[in-house]
């Protein structure tokens, strides 16, 4: 037997407003299923939740939809899946997108029943469309619900139902969209390692959706990633999909692959910090692009890439001189990326006075970089910062000992001439 599992699909997204974006994800999708469903011949595909990027699905990505699904059910492959947070009805509805298709005889998309709060399993029905769970060849796939903040609890209400529906010799699966602890990416709680290893007693095989990035856990329960990049933050993170064999023994061997057609991403970040003018910051961003940045090579079929470019430090001059729209335009032309985003997280100078500090920083240390931070607002001293904190620091504390003006005055003439002749 032989199976694919992916997840987060995410149909209809558009990352950043890009008309490409929708195309993108519909590109990924359909290149999987052809090179690692159809090409490997599997029994069949499941796809454990987000489907859709939204509830309410607009017309060029319910095409998308039905143009993959038909693809596959010409194949003679079938599609099983459940509802994730981005594509679950909404809740004075019975009916989701995910339904229409279930519907249209394109996908099973299996749902437990609810029952005066206590969850079951019904055999999918053909003629009313529904069910939770459905047998495909000797494995038994299973469905859920999105849980969110609830998976923990859920958990024995699971497995008292799977346990109640099992089938002798068969292999049982489970799809669950949810976050786990230890590779949870979302701020709702995590399902637990605990709760999530007493399914062991009634699932072979945990296909897992939710979390954007690849793992296993004991060869047991898997979770492939999304299939394309929704967020920039996501771009180092493995994803992908899981090709799956299963021996007549049950012994599982899995493979993730990641070989399809994907928009190419780059974070580069440069730091502003002793740059005086807007001019020397445009010149450094895009030096930084030259050197690092990957270029589209103009090879027919590469993808166009997307930068982005993060400005950090401390700024010495107002935000509204920085050139953002020249150093963008610059950027395009010398990677010929689809998009460059451009973000400025460095801090004005009027509020960098110890900005970045470690809280457990010593009462003098911190006295001393807020001198720092003060002086290098000024452009006459920025570049002796720290020898004028030095001077400065020195004559609060002769002022404390009483010292007297003249030795104060001494004191300070010395420390700045010493630092005038160091940059001369």
């Amino acid at each position: 037997m032989k199976f694919l599992h992916i997840a987060d699909v995410h149909l209809g997204c558009t990352r950043y407003h890009l008309e490409e974006s929708q195309r993108d994800f519909f590109d990924a999708w359909i290149d999987v299923l052809q090179k690692y469903a159809i090409d490997e011949e599997v029994d069949f595909v499941l796809m454990c939740g987000d489907f859709f990027h939204k509830r309410s699905v607009p017309p060029e990505t319910m095409n998308y939809a039905f143009a993959g699904l038909s693809l596959l059910k010409d194949a003679g492959i079938p599609v099983v899946s459940i509802e994730g947070n981005h594509d679950q009805k909404h809740r004075d509805s019975e009916y989701s997108w995910l339904k229409s298709l279930a519907n249209w005889g394109l996908l099973y998309l299996l749902e437990p029943t609810n029952r005066e709060g206590k969850l079951g399993y019904e055999e999918w029905d053909d003629e009313l469309v529904s069910g939770g769970f459905v047998d495909i060849g000797r494995t038994r796939i299973f469905g859920s619900d999105w849980y969110g903040a609830s998976a923990n609890a859920a958990i024995p209400q699971l497995v008292e139902a799977i346990g109640e529906n099992r089938r002798d010799g068969a292999f049982h699966i489970l799809m669950l969209h949810t976050d786990v602890e230890g590779h949870e990416t979302h701020p709702i709680p995590a399902l637990s390692r605990e709760k999530l290893g007493d399914l062991k007693a009634v699932a072979d095989y945990v296909a897992l959706g939710h979390t954007h990035k690849c793992f296993e856990i004991e060869n047991w329960a898997f979770n492939p990633g999304s299939l394309e990049i929704t967020n920039i933050a996501e771009y180092s993170e493995r994803r992908g999909a899981w090709l799956i064999a299963v021996d007549g023994e049950g012994a599982v061997d899995a493979r993730h692959v990641e070989d399809y057609v994907q928009r190419p991403f780059q974070r580069l970040s440069f730091d502003v910090s002793r740059m005086e003018e807007p001019a020397q910051v445009s010149r450094g961003v895009l030096n930084l692009v030259t050197t690092q940045a990957r270029r589209h090579s103009g090879e027919d079929g590469e993808r166009h890439p997307i930068l982005e470019i993060t400005l950090t430090g401390h700024l010495g001059f107002p935000n509204s001189e920085l050139e953002l729209k020249k150093i963008r335009e610059k950027a395009r032309e010398i990677t010929g990326a689809l998009h460059v985003r451009l973000k400025n997280h460095s801090v004005p100078i009027e509020y960098a006075v110890a900005a970045d500090v470690d809280e457990h920083i010593s009462r003098e240390k911190l006295e001393r970089r807020v001198i720092e931070d003060l002086i290098f607002r000024d452009k006459r001293f920025n570049k002796m910062t720290e020898s004028v904190a030095d001077a400065v620091i020195g004559a609060k504390r002769m002022v404390l000992n009483e010292d007297s003006p003249e030795r104060i005055a001494e004191f300070i003439a010395l420390k700045t001439e010493s630092s005038q002749d160091g940059d001369g």
